[in-house]
């Protein structure tokens, strides 16, 4: 129920910042992920919603590109605000170049079964499917995979390490 008002809730934020990426508001509230990435429009096209985008929204838009990883929280498959910024920034990118397909891997630390570890990835990759679908890509260009703890970043033992090691990865 929680996963479904966060879904909901973005979708709001994404339709609400698409319809209004000239308001100053809109730059300055750190949900800017909501339109085309300017790498898939030129300079002075503005996107989806018709206006121009400022450096500083392309510069934010393509920092969320870049970054190919959402974090979760122990034992957790829910989406924050961070995650969000990205996940919405990839799903923009991927409405604007539907030739793009996406691989998305749940990944998880250590502890827990095996069994349960490959679950626990499943859930987290369908969390950022589940989002993306309503933030308009195509399920049929999704594609998700859970490694469980199988592919760790960090192979020492503490938490630092372990809050790496759950994620989910998105791949192009």
């Amino acid at each position: 129920m929680n996963n479904r008002k966060y879904l909901v809730a973005s979708l709001f934020i994404a339709l609400a910042l698409g319809g209004c990426a000239s308001d100053e508001a809109a730059r300055t509230t750190g949900d800017e992920a909501g339109g085309a990435p300017a790498q898939t429009a030129p300079a002075d096209s503005g996107a989806a919603s018709g206006t121009a985008l400022s450096d500083r929204e392309r510069q934010r838009r393509a920092e969320l590109l870049a970054q190919k990883r959402v974090h979760f929280a122990f034992d957790s498959s829910t989406i924050d605000d961070e995650a969000r910024a990205i996940i919405e920034a990839h799903s923009a990118h991927l409405v604007a170049n539907p030739q793009l397909k996406v691989t998305l891997e749940g990944n998880c630390d250590e502890r827990g079964t095996r069994e349960y570890n490959l679950a626990l990835g499943e859930r987290r990759a369908q969390a950022v499917e589940r989002m993306m679908k309503v933030l308009g890509v195509a399920g049929s260009r999704i594609k998700t995979v859970s490694y469980g703890e199988e592919k760790p970043l960090c192979q020492e033992h503490d938490e630092s390490c372990w809050r790496q090691n759950r994620r989910a990865e998105i791949g192009y």
